[in-house]
């Protein structure tokens, strides 16, 4: 496990290039939070760097999971998640899936006067070339029971039989690309935590036992938490020296 007290960008420029297997981060949202004032050098000529960076550092059929929202200014979503799924194209990954994070309650910042509670997040899931590994969660119970029928429709309309047809339904099907999972609630380590079960699910989904996990944007250290937890070698990068400090200890990396 290896954490780093550096900007991203510059870290790795020095990393060596096809050598992370999976990327599973939060970049920051616009301008929601402040990060200790670090947050004003963030705009696009940064964020393309990252991505561009990550595109160098990533092994073919890796994975980047790219966890981000917008901020809504003057009633209009700024649409910079977009903007960024769309450039990390353009430096040539695939847009694997464009999957959603639920959250089961609102907890953005904004009146409510004139649109619905924002309880989502996009969690863009990026390709490097063919997918090299895909481990599905399955614990969706099946609400129906007995064996499988139906039918699928073809690209002209018409119909063909399942090719699964007959077989016995298990009692648990394999996840959908929504996933519910409760937010970090308020604290004191910082402003904008993700849940330790979101990044655990990514992991193991994306990656095997001994591969090598990188967050460019560490934060208080989740994604090394669940690394540790699952067998995988953890890279780490943040800027913030007290963000830094509590990724840390938690970790206890070097």
């Amino acid at each position: 496990m290896k954490i780093h007290n550096l900007d991203c960008v510059s870290f790795m420029e020095k990393m060596d290039s096809f050598s992370v297997d999976l990327v599973v981060t939060s970049p920051p949202y616009d301008n929601l939070r402040t990060y200790n004032g670090n947050n004003d050098h963030w705009n696009e000529s940064v964020w393309k760097s990252v991505i561009k960076g990550l595109y160098r550092v990533v092994k073919d059929g890796g994975v980047v999971v790219w966890i981000v929202g917008d901020a809504t200014i003057k009633g209009s979503e700024t649409g910079t998640s977009f903007k960024q799924a769309l450039w990390a194209m353009d430096c040539g990954f695939r847009l694997h899936d464009t999957m959603i994070w639920q959250k089961p309650g609102f907890s953005a910042i904004g009146a409510l006067a004139t649109r619905y509670a924002p309880v989502f997040e996009y969690m863009f899931i990026l390709c490097k070339g063919k997918i090299k590994t895909f481990n599905p969660i399955k614990d969706r119970k099946n609400k129906v029971k007995g064996n499988i029928s139906g039918t699928i429709m073809n690209t002209d309309g018409s119909y063909r039989r399942m090719s699964n047809e007959g077989k016995k339904r298990r009692e648990y099907g394999q996840r959908f690309n929504i996933w519910q999972i409760t937010q970090v609630n308020k604290n004191n380590v910082h402003p904008a935590m993700f849940p330790e079960q979101l990044a655990h699910d990514h992991i193991i989904s994306w990656s095997n036992e001994g591969d090598t996990v990188f967050d460019p944007f560490m934060g208080s250290g989740t994604t090394g938490i669940s690394c540790r937890n699952t067998g995988r070698e953890f890279i780490g990068c943040e800027m913030d020296s007290e963000y830094f400090e509590i990724a840390r200890n938690r970790l206890g990396g070097d």
